[in-house]
């Protein structure tokens, strides 16, 4: 990078400072990570938009990573986010800063330049083709309230959550150890993904119906967003979510948000930008998915070859855009050619439950 361009990164991207981060913890933001040195204070050059910040703690005994905890933030031209290590919860924390103090930060940042990684541009198209359908709005909507993504579920006693549980028998279980439950404040707010594709008091060739063709439930499920778009968003977000975030619950959610749209056929001529975008996402998805996560997770239930067998075959014979169709056949010769994945049968487990009359 030029000087002249850096200049003016330096000029109009945001700052995140972050003050007293231990030497040797593992700190990324986007697909980007370091290990930090005893000089770290922060990230420059932080290009304006969402990204997603993530660390873990390093132990001092063994050197062993903590489980991973991170952030999405919209980072807005010239901002300066102020975040500070605490030592007793070894996580970063919001540093409050008066507006006097932001505006002296400001005045002293070519001092920290050299405490601050430059954030590696060369990396920029790649995040955003991995993140160019989630908004601010998406963000506050499915980020936990407390705003923070933990790899690890936060637990708390059952009698700090629920304010009416008295009984002793009801705080312990059969051991005699408290019950857990989820701190409510640190559960990501997916949207609810039905389990039943099907409307209450449908019949038993309705059911089948519906349980071949997600196509109902899929329009509701659309209703919950403001735009369409904001479903892909919520892929991208999950996605997000499981692999830097590394959260197991979030790929979870990211196979049910792609088996309910690859199942749908009725109405998948109302919704072919909807489609024509899904494909783009998944490509670059399937791409960032890990080696090991393949072997022991993705094609062991042949997950993602039998949702994506119905898809390409919606899109083949219930689908009347072209260019969605050579996208759709594009995509299907090129997993075809880098995997090895034959899209001819869908595997038995993933075959839709048929009723009897």
């Amino acid at each position: 990078m030029d000087q002249e361009t850096a200049r003016a990164l330096f000029n109009e991207g945001a700052f995140l400072l972050l003050f007293d981060v231990p030497e040797g913890t593992e700190f990324g933001i986007d697909w980007n990570n370091w290990t930090t040195g005893p000089l770290f204070k922060g990230v420059k050059m932080i290009p304006p938009g969402v990204h997603f910040v993530f660390y873990n703690a390093v132990s001092k005994f063994d050197g062993n990573p903590a489980p991973r905890t991170g952030f999405f933030h919209d980072f807005r031209p010239h901002e300066i986010m102020v975040k500070q290590w605490n030592n007793s919860s070894e996580e970063i924390v919001d540093k409050p800063m008066t507006e006097e103090e932001i505006s002296s930060l400001r005045q002293n940042l070519q001092n920290l330049d050299k405490n601050l990684a430059a954030y590696p541009y060369d990396n920029l198209k790649k995040w955003v083709s991995m993140a160019n359908f989630i908004t601010p709005n998406l963000v506050q909507k499915l980020s936990p309230e407390n705003k923070v993504i933990y790899s690890v579920l936060e637990l708390l006693p059952h009698s700090e959550v629920d304010s009416d549980m008295s009984s002793h028998a009801s705080k312990t279980d059969k051991d005699g150890l408290p019950n857990m439950k989820a701190n409510p404040m640190s559960v990501i707010r997916f949207t609810n993904m039905p389990d039943k594709w099907y409307p209450e008091g449908a019949s038993p060739s309705d059911i089948s119906k519906h349980c071949m063709d997600s196509s109902y439930i899929l329009d509701i499920v659309m209703k919950t967003y403001n735009h369409p778009n904001e479903f892909l968003g919520e892929l991208q977000f999950t996605f997000i979510c499981f692999i830097l975030g590394q959260v197991f619950d979030a790929f979870e959610h990211w196979k049910e948000m792609v088996r309910l749209i690859s199942f749908c056929e009725t109405s998948l001529q109302d919704h072919l930008s909807l489609f024509s975008s899904l494909v783009g996402v998944l490509y670059h998805q399937i791409n960032e998915i890990p080696q090991d996560f393949f072997v022991d997770i993705v094609t062991a239930n042949n997950f993602l070859v039998g949702t994506l067998t119905t898809l390409f075959s919606s899109i083949e014979f219930s689908c009347f855009d072209e260019d969605l169709q050579k996208r759709a056949k594009q995509f299907r010769k090129y997993l075809t050619k880098k995997f090895k994945w034959k899209f001819n049968k869908e595997p038995d487990d993933w075959a839709p439950v048929v009723v009897e009359m």
